[in-house]
Parts: structure tokens; sequence; C-alpha cells
């Protein structure tokens, strides 16, 4: 999708001004589009606090973000469906990322903004580790469910040599509750069904004449049965290994093979019932998640903007949609409009992400103006 930068400048009139300056010279070189993005008149709290809140906020910005992921891509792994089929399921708040973002609104009864800033982060924090922690929960039952579906899937596809036989053999191929005769099955290569019927009756002795019949067929081989007597077996294996006939290790046993095929039912069944509910829980709560994300990247923003450009709280906040051809040009831009308000960031803005005392921002990317990146890019495919 696209990349956001989430801007403030102090709100006096010089800087309306400016920014009013950087929208219309973005709109007409169409470096971006723009849109406000109104942060309510949250409770300040005092300074020290607001220095703890940056750094933490930020920590909660990534593992928000982290959660925002996960949910996508599990979303696009339930789905099993193209890039574009499960973009069209992550919304936020019934619509497009884009336009949620685009027009966000404070979501006042879930955050109340009278509570302290801490209170806010502290309830954003619960909700995204709850929802982390039911999406492990869920992820794991389900992914369960279609591991072992698959496994067993798999065994009903490839050769004849590695497959499983439950949906080929039948119990009127073998010879049953014998004391002295056995049943085996024979992997026989096509180029060699003219020397499998002319030899197998002398592989070794007590091989009952007649008896091989072939009861399945794949691209390079086929499968032959052949009954002998027990006490023989051995030596028949040994001799068929050397003539490039292969015996596969297997004794008929009717209610193995009936469990094998009601296992797959019953998983497939399992995974049916499972997937609506799961994909349905997903499409919540990454909405939730969504939501709340946006509403962390406020919180700092308010917080960042406050200990920028200090007290009383007056600042403006714009959203801004690169484009993507024309981002450099846009920072240059931006640089140059808002350099006065710190001119030695200004003149360093080229190779220095600055660690700026107080703020502890770290290696977030420091600019004149307090500005904030939203990567909408969610899924990772290959």
């Amino acid at each position: 999708m696209s990349e956001f930068w989430l801007i403030s400048a102090p709100g006096d009139k010089t800087n309306l001004q400016a920014l009013e300056r950087m929208n219309t010279v973005t709109s007409k070189a169409n470096l971006s589009s723009n849109s406000k993005f109104l942060i309510p008149d949250l409770k300040v709290g005092t300074l020290d606090a607001l220095v703890g809140l940056s750094d933490e906020l930020g920590k909660l910005d990534l593992f928000a973000e982290s959660v925002i992921k996960k949910i996508a891509q599990y979303i696009g792994e339930v789905m099993e469906d193209s890039k574009d089929k499960v973009q069209e399921n992550l919304l936020a708040n019934g619509v497009d990322l884009i336009t949620y973002l685009t027009r966000f609104e404070w979501d006042m009864a879930k955050y109340p903004i009278k509570q302290p800033l801490k209170n806010i982060m502290d309830s954003l924090l619960k909700q995204m580790s709850q929802i982390d922690a039911d999406l492990k929960s869920r992820a794991t039952t389900y992914n369960n469910i279609k591991g072992n579906l698959q496994s067993l899937e798999r065994k009903t596809v490839g050769n004849l040599l590695t497959r499983t036989l439950a949906d080929i053999v039948h119990k009127d191929d073998f010879v049953l509750n014998s004391e002295y005769l056995i049943t085996l099955l024979v992997v026989v290569p096509k180029t060699s069904y003219v020397a499998w019927q002319k030899a197998y009756e002398s592989l070794s002795e007590m091989v009952v004449p007649r008896s091989t019949k072939m009861i399945a067929e794949d691209a390079e081989a086929g499968l032959f049965t052949v009954t002998l007597f027990r006490k023989v077996m051995d030596e028949f294996k040994a001799k068929a290994r050397e003539n490039k006939f292969i015996v596969r290790e297997f004794y008929f046993d009717e209610k193995e093979l009936k469990s094998e095929k009601e296992e797959i039912i019953r998983l497939a069944a399992d995974k049916k019932q499972q997937y609506g509910p799961l994909l349905r829980w997903l499409k919540v709560n990454f909405s939730e998640a969504f939501i709340a994300w946006t509403h962390v990247k406020a919180l700092r923003v308010f917080v960042e903007s406050v200990l920028r450009y200090g007290l009383p709280v007056n600042f403006q906040t714009v959203l801004l949609q690169p484009n993507k051809k024309s981002t450099k040009r846009l920072r240059d831009v931006l640089n140059a409009i808002f350099k006065h308000l710190d001119e030695a960031a200004a003149a360093n803005i080229m190779d220095a992400t600055l660690d700026i005392p107080g703020l502890q921002l770290g290696s977030q990317e420091y600019y004149p103006y307090v500005c904030f990146k939203i990567e909408l890019s969610l899924l990772d495919y290959n």
C-alpha cells in the first residue's frame, strides 16, 4: 500500500502560514496528498512524565506494529489466497486503512481524554497484549489441525513407494488370517512388468503360482500382490531387491486403514469448522489493533510536540501521503519550510540522525518538525 508521514508544527500565526505554504507547494508539485489529523486536548501532566512516556510509547509503537503485521500475515495464511484478495479484508472500523487514517477521529469512548496520558498508554498496551496472546492461542490450535491434515494428505500423493495405500488396497487383495501364507505388495518399474511376470514365482521356493495381480499404477511403476509362505518371506524380499523389485513394508489392517481415512475426514471437518470463526476473529481484531496503533501514533505526536514546542499546548498536525517518486523532494521542501524551528537540525539533516537530550528519540530520525512514519505495507509476500 503506502507510507504516511504524521507531522506537527507549532500553531502560532507564523507556523500556520508555513503549514499553509506546505499544503500549497506539495499539492501543486504533486509531492503528497495531505489531510488534517485531529488530536484532542489531552492531559499534559508533568514534563518529567512526558519524557518517560516518550520512550515507552516508542516501544509500544513497535510492539503494536508487530502485532498488526502478524495478524495481517496470518489472515493471508488462513485464507490461502492472493495478496490483493487478502488486502481487501484488512479494514479498520469498516473502511480501508487509508480512509481510516485520513479521516481519523479519536475514540473518546474507548480512550477517554480526561484520564492521564499514562493511563491511556497502559490501556492501549493491555489491549495489544491481549490481542497478541489470543492470536498465539488461536493460531496454535488452527495450525495443529491444518498441519496434521496436511501431513496425512501428503501421504495420499507421491509415488507407490512412499504414499499411503489406505485408498488403494482392499481386503480381497490379501490372504488374511493364515498361519502359513502371507500376501506381499511389490512395486515393479513399468519397464520390468514382463520380467516380473516371468521371475516372481522363482524368486524363492514356496511362492503360490499365478498369485500376482496389479492393483495400482502410477507414472513410474505398478503395485503388484504376490502370495507365498511366511517362512520364505525374507529370502523372497532379498531376491526381489536384487531384481529391482521393491517389497513394501505393508500388512493389511482393516481397522488401521479405516481409522486413517476417518482421521482425514475428521481433520478436514475440524479445519472447515474453525475457518469461519477464526477469520472473523482475525478481521475484527486486525481492525481493533490498527485503530489502537493509530491512537499510539497520535499519542506520540502529542507527547513529542509538547516536549519540542513547549507549553501551552499549541500545535497543528497534518498527515502526508508522499508520492512514491517524490519522497526526497518532499523531505527537502519540508526541511526548507520548517527549518526556522530548529536551524541546527536543518543544517545537519542530510547526514545525521540526532539524539536530542531529554526527548529519548534514540534512532528515530530527527527533523526540525515532529514527524512519525506510518507504514501500511503489512503483507510480506514473496
